[in-house]
């Protein structure tokens, strides 16, 4: 996957910022919290590392081309790094992106969830 197609995916869900930090890395966020980061080299994507349910978690790190997060999985989180598209191609990978921007959101404060309109009743208030 190109870094642009990672970020024009990424800055199409709703209330998504970005920022360049932890050396270099590109991080997406929803209210504050992060739910992608990626780094690159030339333009394409090295690695793409995101939030996953418990149960994917135990599934995908076993698989070719994913592991656990460095530094976020050695925590207890839930996050998976998919290193190549060996067995996760691009497209389940933006699946994976998308829920993992879910997971993040549901975990906001919901006094938050409420200001950017993402309440689980608000019309449209997670992409499908």
């Amino acid at each position: 996957m190109t870094l642009g197609a990672f970020t024009a995916f990424c800055k199409s869900l709703r209330h998504s910022t970005y920022v360049c930090q932890w050396g270099g890395s590109h991080v997406w966020k929803i209210g504050g919290k992060v739910y992608a980061i990626a780094g690159d080299e030339d333009g394409e994507i090295t690695g793409v590392s995101f939030k996953v349910t418990p149960i994917a978690f135990h599934i995908l790190k076993e698989q070719p081309g994913c592991r656990g997060a460095p530094h976020l999985a050695s925590r207890g989180m839930k996050w998976i790094q998919r290193t190549s598209a060996e067995t996760k191609p691009d497209d389940e990978l933006l699946t994976y992106l998308r829920d993992s921007y879910r997971l993040v959101a549901a975990g906001l404060t919901k006094k938050l969830q409420k200001e950017l309109g993402l309440s689980p009743t608000a019309p449209k208030a997670f992409p499908s």
